[in-house]
Order: C-alpha cells, then sequence, then structure tokens
C-alpha cells in the first residue's frame, strides 16, 4: 500500500477545481499548475500551492509534460492526476510521473498506449469478441459505402471528424480531417467506417483495481452533441432492453480485461437504431459526464481512483444504483451562430435548486481564447427521469448568468423538447432541430421596460431621482429608451408607463415588479461595472440589453463586404489559391479561425471578388480585426 499526502492536479478549470474537492475530503495537499492567463483562475485560487507554467497556448503550458512533473517535484507533490483532456491519455506522460517516483493516478501506460490509436484498440478488441463496425478504405469507398464518417485514429472531442455523404466531397473532407488531426494531436493518421444515422452514443463507466475486480457501473447516455461532442449526458442510459444493458456491460469489462485495466475509464459504444452496439473507443481517463454515474451509484470515482492508485481492493460487486441522474455543459457560446465560442467578463454565475454544479468559474472571473468554453456542468439527480429532467430545465431557466453569451436557453428547450422528455434519443438531435431551439426568442418589451425603470429608479445616492418618483400609469408625455438585444432593437416609453397590458408595481435598481397581462411578474436587474449593459432576469427568459446612445458613432462603421474576426483566435488556414483578385461564391469558405479548442470557418458573405487580404496562416487576431474584403458583384 502506498500512502498518498499531497496531489497535483495536471489540468485546469472545473476538473481542478473537483479533483481538490475530493483531495480536502481525503486529507491530502493540493497542488495546481497554471498558465498566465490562469493565474487568477478558480483552480489556482482553491489549491494549498500553485506552479506556474510560463505561457498562454496549451503547447507551452498544460501539454509540457516535463514542467508539470518539475512543479510535482518542487512542491512537493507524491502523485500526479491528470483530470481529463491535455496530457490524461499520453501513455509517454505517464511513464515519466513514474519515472521520477510520482504515483500515477491513472490506467498503466500500457493500457493508455494500447488504447490510444483507435485503430489499434479496434484490433484489440476483435481479438476479444467486442462487436465492431467493419472500417472503410476511403480510396476503395463507393456510393454503397455512404453516408461515411472520418476518424482521427489519435483523436478526441469531435476534433478531426468529417461527416461525408457524397464521393465528390471525400477528398476534400478527408485532406481537412487529416489537418485537423496533425493540428490537434500531432498525429495525421484518419481512418473511415460507416456512419450511423439516428445512432445512440452509449457508454459504460468501468472501474478496476489491482486486484482483478473490474466493476461495469451502468450505462449512460450521451447522444446529444454538437460537432461530436457531448451536451446533455444521463445516467442509467433510458429505454434500452436488459439482454442489451448486459451485452455492453460485459463487452466493456471484456475491453478492461483485454489491456489489464486499472482505474476509472469508459468504454463507448455505437447503439443503431435496432439496438445492435458497436464498439466506438475507450477513453483511458475520468470523464466529463462522471458525475451522473456518481449520482445513481452515490459513489466518489475520484476518491476511488486516488484508493486505487494506492493499492486498495474493490468490493467484489459494486452498490446498488438508484434513481436516475441527467447533467447539461453549461458553455460560453452562441448555438445560432454556428456555436461560436464567447470571451470576456463573467459577471454572474448563479444556479439555485437541488443540483450540483460542477465550475471553474466565479462572479468577475475571465473566460479567454485559449481553452475550453464550458463554464459548467449541472447535474440533476431524482427517483425517476422525468423528475431528473424536469429539475434540471427549471434550475437552468432560473440561472442568473451575465456577460456573456450561453447555450442556457438551449439545454432547457433541449430538455423540455418532446423527443428528449420521450427518451427518442440520436445523435443527430441537434441537426433536426437546431433552428427549433435557438429561434423564437421570448419577447423582451416587459425586459426592457424593468431595464429603463430600473435605471431611473431612485437610490440613496440619487435625490433628484427620488424625486421623480412615483410611477404613473397613465399616458402622457412619456420618456423613452433604447436598447439593442439580440440584433434587435427595443424602445420602451415610461414615467409614465406607455405599454398595453404592462402596470408598474414597484421599482428598484435591482429589483422591478410588473404586472404584464394580468400576472405580476419579478424582474432582477444587474448592469455590469461600466455600464454597458443591463441584465434582466425574469419567468419570462433572460436578456441582455445593450443602451443604444442617441447619436452614432461614426467609428463604428466599417467597409461594405468586410469581413472581421468573430472571436480572438489563430488563423490555421486560408483556402488553396485565395489572393486579392480571386473570384469568390456567397458562403465560400476564405478561412479558417481557432478558437478555444473549435476551428471556424469565415464565409464570403456574397458573391464577387475578394479586394483585400489582411491575416496569413499562423497570425493570432483579435476580436473584430479586419481579415478580408469581399466587393460584392453588382446584380444584373
Amino acid at each position: 500500500m502506498t500512502n498518498l499526502t499531497s496531489l497535483l492536479v495536471a489540468n485546469r478549470g472545473e476538473i481542478a477545481v473537483r479533483i481538490f474537492r475530493t483531495a480536502r475530503a481525503l486529507g491530502l495537499a493540493t497542488v495546481a499548475v497554471h498558465s498566465d492567463p490562469d493565474a487568477d483562475a478558480l483552480h489556482v485560487r482553491d489549491a494549498d500551492a500553485a506552479v506556474r507554467l510560463p505561457g498562454a497556448a496549451p503547447a507551452d503550458t498544460y501539454l509540457r509534460g516535463d514542467l508539470i512533473i518539475k512543479a510535482a517535484l518542487a512542491a512537493g507533490a507524491d502523485a500526479v492526476h491528470p483530470g481529463y483532456g491535455f496530457l490524461s491519455e499520453n501513455a509517454d506522460f505517464a511513464r515519466e510521473v513514474l519515472a521520477a517516483g510520482l504515483t500515477w493516478i491513472g490506467p498503466p501506460p500500457e493500457a493508455i498506449e494500447a488504447m490510444a490509436s483507435k485503430t489499434r484498440a479496434k484490433e484489440l478488441m476483435r481479438a476479444a469478441a467486442v462487436p465492431l463496425l467493419d472500417p472503410v478504405d476511403p480510396a476503395a469507398a463507393t456510393p454503397a459505402d455512404l453516408p461515411l464518417l472520418l476518424k482521427a485514429a489519435a483523436g478526441g472531442g469531435g476534433r478531426g471528424m468529417r461527416v461525408v455523404r457524397d464521393l465528390d466531397q471525400l477528398g476534400e473532407a478527408l485532406d481537412a480531417a487529416v489537418a485537423e488531426a496533425r493540428s490537434a494531436f500531432g498525429d495525421g493518421e484518419v481512418f473511415a467506417e460507416p456512419y450511423v444515422e439516428r445512432g445512440r452514443h452509449v457508454e459504460v463507466q468501468i472501474l478496476a483495481d489491482a486486484h482483478g475486480t473490474v466493476w461495469a457501473l451502468g450505462t449512460r447516455d450521451c447522444s446529444l452533441q454538437r460537432r461530436h461532442q457531448k451536451v446533455i449526458e444521463e445516467a442509467p442510459a433510458p429505454g434500452l432492453s436488459e439482454a442489451l444493458r448486459t451485452t455492453l456491460h460485459e463487452a466493456a469489462v471484456a475491453a478492461a480485461r483485454a489491456v489489464s485495466y486499472r482505474g476509472a475509464g469508459t468504454v463507448e459504444f455505437l447503439v443503431t437504431a435496432d439496438g445492435r452496439p458497436y464498439f466506438l473507443e475507450m477513453n483511458t481517463r475520468l470523464q466529463v459526464e462522471h458525475p451522473v454515474t456518481e449520482a445513481v451509484f452515490d459513489l466518489d470515482l475520484v476518491a476511488l481512483q486516488l484508493r486505487i492508485a494506492e493499492g486498495a481492493a474493490l468490493p467484489p460487486e459494486p452498490p446498488q444504483p438508484t434513481g436516475h441522474a441527467v447533467e447539461a455543459r453549461l458553455y460560453a457560446e452562441d448555438p445560432a451562430q454556428d456555436w461560436r465560442p464567447q470571451t470576456g467578463a463573467l459577471h454572474t454565475l448563479a444556479i439555485r435548486g437541488e443540483v450540483r454544479v460542477d465550475t471553474g468559474f466565479t462572479d468577475g472571473d475571465t473566460v479567454g481564447i485559449h481553452y475550453d468554453p464550458m463554464l459548467a456542468k449541472v447535474v440533476a439527480h431524482a427517483p425517476t427521469r422525468a423528475e431528473a429532467v424536469r429539475a434540471l430545465a427549471h434550475a437552468l431557466a432560473g440561472a442568473r448568468i451575465h456577460g456573456l453569451t450561453t447555450n442556457r436557453e438551449l439545454l432547457v428547450r433541449s430538455l423540455r423538447h418532446p423527443e428528449f422528455t420521450a427518451g427518442q434519443l440520436d445523435t443527430g438531435f441537434y441537426e433536426r432541430h437546431l433552428d427549433t431551439l435557438t429561434g423564437g426568442a421570448p419577447d423582451a418589451t416587459a425586459a426592457a421596460l424593468a431595464a429603463a425603470l430600473a435605471e431611473a429608479a431612485p437610490t440613496p445616492d440619487a435625490p433628484l431621482a427620488a424625486r421623480l418618483g412615483g410611477w404613473r400609469n397613465v399616458r402622457s408625455q412619456p420618456h423613452t429608451r433604447r436598447y439593442r438585444s439580440a440584433g434587435v432593437e427595443h424602445e420602451v416609453q415610461y414615467h409614465p408607463v406607455n405599454h398595453p397590458g404592462i402596470r408598474v408595481v414597484a421599482a428598484t435598481p435591482t429589483l422591478v415588479t410588473l404586472e404584464v397581462e394580468g400576472i405580476r411578474r419579478a424582474f432582477h436587474v444587474k448592469q455590469n461595472s461600466n455600464k454597458t449593459e443591463i441584465y434582466v432576469d425574469s419567468a419570462l427568459g433572460a436578456h441582455t440589453f445593450t443602451p443604444v446612445p442617441r447619436f452614432p458613432d461614426p467609428q463604428d462603421r466599417t467597409e461594405p463586404g468586410s469581413l472581421l474576426a468573430p472571436m480572438p483566435g489563430t488563423v490555421v488556414r486560408i483556402a488553396e489559391g485565395l489572393a486579392p483578385g480571386s473570384p469568390v461564391t456567397a458562403g465560400q469558405p476564405l478561412l479558417w479561425l481557432e478558437a478555444m479548442k473549435m476551428e471556424h470557418r469565415i464565409l464570403a458573405p456574397a458573391s464577387g471578388t475578394l479586394t483585400a487580404l489582411h491575416v496569413a496562416t499562423g497570425q493570432q487576431v483579435e476580436f473584430g480585426a479586419l481579415l478580408a474584403v469581399v466587393q460584392e458583384e453588382p446584380q444584373a
């Protein structure tokens, strides 16, 4: 038995904070590492000690195994937990940790190596009689093989994946997948297999000790995905027959035994509409969605990882599961704008209700450009699936999230969608329903009026406003205020209020009570520190308002056809042959930006001629930077 005393987490953000929570409960000292942008991050503030990794990019910081091991030794840590992502599935890093005399909180390096390549892993699984999809040679693909899924052999998180439905697009998609895989993982190997339409992503959590015991801790459904990255997960996976559950459990245990696995891991399967399972991959680490399994089995998987690393044996059988758990990943992104990630100050993050919230942020923190834009994981556990889904949707709908556009409304609508509530899950959910889930914003009139009333409400240090108090619900020379929200301008008339169906009950700078169509509603109002945005939350929805100046700033104007950077990032690719003078067509991808672990295409706004190109491959650009200019061709 090994007796651990101090733990370094070779990661950042939410997962580091979550691991520190368990480490403290077990009496372990905690050590954080951080890049320069993360110097004041929550995981750094949360640890007993922290060591700087100079630089900003992951390649210079969280992917530098040598610096992390040096930090662990310098801080007196005797164990390293990799979390998920970064170096968590890097066999060489695991070996180097062990060679430095430190305890590795993960599976043996040989097991990581065996499963690191999806192509080699499939060969092992075939030998272990785990069901597999047959591979397809891209060079010999025929129309009968379509649709195809291209996947990076060393990949994860949706990077290096492309769906091909037309053979004419196969070559371009293959080149793009290889380029992305090489950029993300340093390995350009890509393979192809049949793409299963309306399949389900179902996985099994396994836990194994060094004494021959392997637990299969139930199933999870992770079918709701965007860009092949999970959005909503739940345990157990609904609607599976007992025979299928048994097959999945047995296959997962066989996969673990095939590589002499130890610690926590996940075996992922694709389940077809008619209930046939196929092995996808094995993640040799803790998964993002592990809290739903913890909830239904009443376990702490991180505590079990640590005990297994110390040499402890698992009981012969796992505990019995109870109830149902659902997790939603709250991202700083705009689903209506091609899932565009958001950066900036997070003024408020308050999620109430009987839910678990795992996050790496608190009020006032900044979401930067270098890392994944996930703000939090929100988990509800209840006796039944319907109760868990309802509790999670209610908690998210009532959350106050100020400063950044998020996918919160998408999550709430997804959880309340008839297909989801009925358990009809598959990986094409967002392809079919994204427009419905992101359209039709709630009416903002009452919320905009609440913003105006809060701005004008009397305060102790504003006696003039106090003398102007006494809201009158009559029509006579009202004051007006204009706001912009989600690209729409709203003009409200107040003092006195001049909006049919709305009556003011009370107003303070932070809380406005209105009677809307005979129903009394509370509107919670908050301004950011520089008073450039106003946030209004109520049961009718959440709104962010920007006051519209009376006279527009001439500097806000840009040349027609200008393509501006929608976010800070790095130009990773420019369309082949693109140069000033090149003809372009509307919707044509001109260049690709990489930001927050995702690639984003910059499209031509209209057909015409590229008259200017202001960037080059590898160049970093700021938000709003001028990338290129397209002169639209005259209409016939």
